[in-house]
């Protein structure tokens, strides 16, 4: 069994909290609380990855992740 890291974000709005995984696209999920939405994402990303494998397809790792936030004057 191999290890693997992601990067993940997770989002807060007024319906709960959205997950997603920058380096799997389509791989994201959402729930009502911080707990739940930790889970569903690891479990998102173990389906995704075990399908991947499973298809014969490299899973790559990022090599460095950024994440910064601007403030945009409109």
């Amino acid at each position: 069994m191999k290890n693997y890291r992601f990067s993940v974000v997770i989002e807060k709005d007024k319906d709960g909290y959205f997950a997603f995984c920058p380096e799997l696209p389509g791989c994201y999920t959402q729930g009502d609380t911080y707990e739940e939405i930790l889970t569903n994402i690891r479990d998102a990303i173990h389906l995704y990855v075990e399908d991947k494998i499973a298809s014969g397809e490299k899973i790559s790792q990022p090599q460095s992740v950024s994440l910064t936030s601007l403030e945009i004057a409109v």
